[in-house]
């Protein structure tokens, strides 16, 4: 990757424009997107102080809790990148049982978190779109139908959406992780279609959901032209809101192979900041999530981003016991950290960004409102 973007600025160097016309224009083109991802010193500061002031002019200092449940590490796909594919034999396989959920729920109803994310791998079975149905239904009774929930369940037909959504969730997220369909191919087998993909992301549109979507960053075969397709996309896409983050290696997937040719830990995560910080001016009223992912690489990663557009954070939820089990990547930061540790961890680092926790508010996304309406 690094030896592709030497190239593109070469062939790039004669339309550069100063960083600070380009931030003055209300949206960009492909060429001047990459640009800001190279962005380096001074120009990188001026990126992010543009970040920071339209995060404060639409979206405030404001930021949203999803309490996180990783419901079941069982997954029928075979991702190349992921830790829980159903080809790595050394994961022990788990689901949380209703009434562990249902507790979490209530703990996130009680502290004030106001939403939380059933997150899964992908099944599509009778019994699992059955057993998500009923658990919806419990988590809205026991939290007096207040708590807003978030789905990340993976490709679904559309009645399964809708059944979900008449019993409770009003959010899905639903990462495309590369928006190129030769990239994309590139990371998944055979039998994984970027066509379904998009397919399913249009129908919970379709649906009424508030959509999210993500796209993981310095991933093998990526360029910059990539990235830069991926911004527009979610822009095309109209999308609510988003999770993206840098993609970490798993030595227990295909694409560990190539950990030696990918970019630094440190510039996967600068390039990831920036790529928040693109999205927050293209897009400047959706929700953007500071991911895990992020702090992996970076002892502040979710404070930074917080500090240049995102206004999203999702404490782990997760029973103790079963977190060991669901690492999409390496060294996942938390694991071990109980839920009021990790709280006052996270209202620490909020208050250090200059921000502060919305507590009692579901957080829905401007984005969603204005579209609907």
């Amino acid at each position: 990757m690094v030896v592709q973007l030497l190239k593109l600025l070469k062939l790039l160097k004669l339309k550069m424009k100063p960083i600070n016309q380009i931030l003055s224009k209300q949206t960009f083109s492909k060429e001047e997107i990459i640009q800001l991802l190279s962005a380096k010193g001074s120009d990188e500061a001026l990126l992010f102080a543009k970040a920071r002031q339209i995060k404060e002019q639409y979206v405030g200092n404001a930021v949203y809790l999803r309490g996180l449940v990783e419901y079941s590490n069982r997954c029928k796909k075979n991702c190349l990148y992921c830790g829980i594919r159903a080809g790595n034999a050394d994961v022990g396989r788990y689901t949380v049982n209703d009434d562990e959920v249902v507790a979490a729920a209530k703990y996130a109803y009680e502290k004030g978190f106001g939403s939380m994310v059933l997150q899964s791998g992908e099944c599509s079975d009778e019994r699992f779109v059955n057993d998500i149905e009923l658990l919806l239904k419990q988590i809205m009774q026991a939290t007096n139908n207040e708590l807003g929930i978030t789905l990340s369940l993976g490709e679904q037909r559309e009645e399964t959406y809708l059944r979900w959504r008449e019993a409770g969730a009003k959010r899905y997220l639903l990462r495309i992780e590369a928006s190129d369909a030769d990239l994309y191919a590139k990371i998944h087998p055979e039998g994984h279609s970027y066509e379904e993909r998009l397919k399913c992301l249009k129908i919970l549109q379709k649906l009424d959901f508030q959509l999210g979507t993500g796209v993981m960053i310095g991933l093998p075969f990526q360029t910059l032209e990539n990235l830069a397709d991926d911004l527009l996309f979610i822009k095309n896409m109209d999308i609510d809101m988003v999770g993206m983050g840098p993609y970490i290696e798993h030595e227990n997937t295909p694409l560990y192979v190539y950990k030696n040719q990918l970019l630094s830990k440190k510039e996967r995560f600068d390039l990831s900041m920036k790529m928040v910080a693109v999205l927050r001016i293209l897009m400047k009223d959706i929700n953007i999530a500071a991911t895990t992912a992020m702090q992996a690489l970076h002892p502040q990663g979710r404070q930074k981003a917080i500090e240049i557009g995102a206004n999203v954070v999702m404490p782990n939820l997760t029973p103790m016991r079963y977190r060991d089990d669901y690492l999409l990547y390496e060294d996942k930061p938390g694991i071990q950290k109980d839920s009021g540790d990790l709280l006052t961890e996270l209202e620490a680092e909020i208050q250090a960004a200059g921000a502060f926790i919305a507590y009692n508010q579901h957080g829905d996304s401007q984005h969603f409102r204005a579209r609907t309406n």
